[in-house]
């Protein structure tokens, strides 16, 4: 039984290697990000920018996701993307930032000024 689940496992990990997208950079939690996206609506596709500061990841290989907020008109916004989606184009880090936490959800609670990270040195 256990031979049976290692084998369907690499099985699974070879497939899976062709659909990983290697262009993308190493995302963590705390970074500004800018995400380029192609959209489909109708017959026109066109590509929007999506920047904003990563407060969460969920690295499962193939499904890796990313939850990216950003505010818009005073109204805190946060979105999911997978990561290797054939829809992304380019993930550019910004900036990073230091943090000592793996989940930034306390920034939901923040607004203005104090949601500012402290910037982390290269």
């Amino acid at each position: 039984m256990i031979k049976n689940k290692t084998i369907y496992r690499n099985i699974i990990e070879e497939i899976e290697d062709k659909f990983i997208n290697s262009k993308i950079v190493k995302i963590e939690v705390g970074d500004t990000i800018k995400i380029k996206k192609v959209i489909i609506e109708g017959n026109k596709e066109r590509i929007q920018v999506s920047e904003g500061v990563v407060i969460g990841t969920k690295n499962t290989g193939l499904n890796k996701t990313v939850t990216l907020r950003k505010v818009i008109q005073n109204v805190g916004v946060e979105r999911i993307y997978l990561v290797h989606s054939p829809q992304i184009i380019n993930i550019e880090v910004v900036r990073k930032s230091k943090i000592r936490r793996s989940k930034l959800y306390y920034l939901r609670t923040r607004s203005g000024k104090a949601t500012r990270l402290k910037q982390k040195l290269t």
